[in-house]
């Protein structure tokens, strides 16, 4: 296939990886240094990489929907597909929501200094605070064809994009003439695209450099405090166990190595580490998993941009336990769970009853979150400023959340690459019944 020889090309094998490797130590070494203009220089150089990622990101989404869809949308595994995708995201982020619930239970975060709580107000970004649940679905749903893509909207893109592709499928078994000159013309431009990334990831090394000098620098710089010990170890505790145990167990499930899955999805894996972002790394994800995994591309390109938008792992547990977090030091919820009565410890009821609905707020705001840096903490920003908790432990939060983010970001792209895995052997396995 054409598609795929262009992804082919991307140098992420063997002498690439080590390159990236050597960046990555040398660019942890040269933070630690605290050199103020190096680290200054450093960040712009990061900001530079993200930019551009991004760049290709929208692109990345819009054509690869809309091409797959062209090719497959006439056909009947494309609603399995679909439908299978849709179900393993569902699964994974309820799993990982459920696996920030239950750490937070057992390690239970206390309550911060109230004067800690009060210094913070000048800390809290405004954000997207005043938006309501209409709004955000409003905001979806795109009023012109331009607007999604010059506001990076990936819910609207995947949307519009999904329309088109729909649309040239349905045209294209009507035999028009017209469409198959516009779904070449596509296809060219997705090969530009690809010849774009390879140049971009060809130059990496030296984002790597300044990514890693970045996060040397805020670890050295004493970022995460003590008060925040517990509220830390619960965030990146979850991510842990999600990351090494939740998904792998996902992926034997359905007689798959975790081991193998890791090792041809890590070139992405490091890559949203670095980016924050599960749209900027999705190209990367894309040539992992066709190239490496041997993923059909017809699989990677449809599932992959979708995971993309909505398979949020990180976020759902972050929106859960940061949530249960604020409340808490809000007076909004009161734990333990367990409450004594004489002799017995009986189950709060209300609490319970609170924590689950939360639990599937999380879940579903996830799904719903953008797969853009930082979205998950306007979001959680959002649910609590509706609720009236006080968002001005948000300011005391955000100092730390460049690590979690990084943490969280990668775990979302390592889910997105469980799920694909998933979809792609059950698409292999219906293949081999039907011959």
């Amino acid at each position: 296939m054409k598609q795929a020889s262009s992804l082919s090309k991307l140098p992420l094998r063997g002498s690439g990886c080590f390159l990236w490797l050597s960046a990555l130590i040398l660019g942890a070494i040269l933070g630690t240094f605290g050199i103020t203009w190096l680290n200054s220089l450093f960040d712009f150089i990061a900001s530079v990489y993200t930019r551009l990622f991004q760049f290709v990101a929208v692109p990345t989404i819009a054509l690869a929907v809309i091409t797959t869809l062209a090719s497959l949308g006439g056909e009947k595994n494309t609603g399995k597909i679909f439908l299978r995708t849709i179900t393993f995201t569902l699964l994974t982020t309820f799993a990982a929501a459920l696996v920030g619930l239950v750490l937070y239970l057992i390690i239970a975060p206390e309550n911060l200094p109230s004067d800690s709580i009060a210094a913070a107000n000048s800390l809290s970004p405004s954000g997207d605070g005043g938006l309501t649940f209409y709004d955000h679905i409003l905001s979806v749903i795109p009023n012109n064809i331009i607007t999604p893509f010059a506001s990076g909207n990936v819910l609207s893109i995947l949307i519009v994009s999904a329309a088109i592709g729909l649309a040239i499928a349905n045209l294209k078994k009507k035999e028009n003439k017209n469409v198959e000159s516009v779904y070449r013309g596509i296809l060219a431009l997705q090969d530009i695209l690809y010849t774009l990334i390879h140049a971009l990831i060809w130059a990496l090394p030296l984002g790597i450099v300044a990514f890693a000098a970045q996060l040397s620098a805020q670890v050295s710089a004493g970022i995460i405090v003590g008060s925040l010990g517990k509220y830390v170890a619960v965030i990146l505790g979850g991510n842990c166990i999600q990351f090494f145990i939740i998904l792998p167990l996902f992926l034997l499930s359905r007689g798959l190595n975790p081991i193998k899955v890791l090792k041809a999805m890590s070139p992405a894996v490091l890559m949203a580490l670095f980016t924050k972002s599960s749209a900027a790394t999705l190209p990367v994800t894309m040539r992992s998993a066709e190239e490496n995994l041997k993923v059909r591309p017809e699989v990677a390109r449809f599932v992959l941009p979708i995971c993309t938008t909505i398979n949020m792992n990180g976020c759902a547990a972050f929106i859960l336990v940061t949530s249960l977090f604020v409340m808490q030091n809000g007076g909004l919820i009161d734990l333990p769970l367990l409450t004594s009565n004489s002799s017995f410890l009986i189950p709060n009821s209300s609490l319970i009853t609170t924590l689950i609905l939360w639990l599937f707020i999380a879940v579903i705001s996830a799904v719903g979150n953008a797969g853009v840096p930082m979205g998950c903490y306007f979001l959680t920003l959002s649910l609590m400023s509706g609720i009236g908790a006080p968002i001005s432990i948000m300011g005391i939060i955000l100092p730390i959340f460049t690590i979690i983010d990084m943490i969280e970001t990668a775990e979302n792209v390592w889910s997105d690459s469980c799920v694909c895995a998933i979809v792609n052997k059950g698409e292999e396995k219906q293949m081999f019944l039907g011959n």
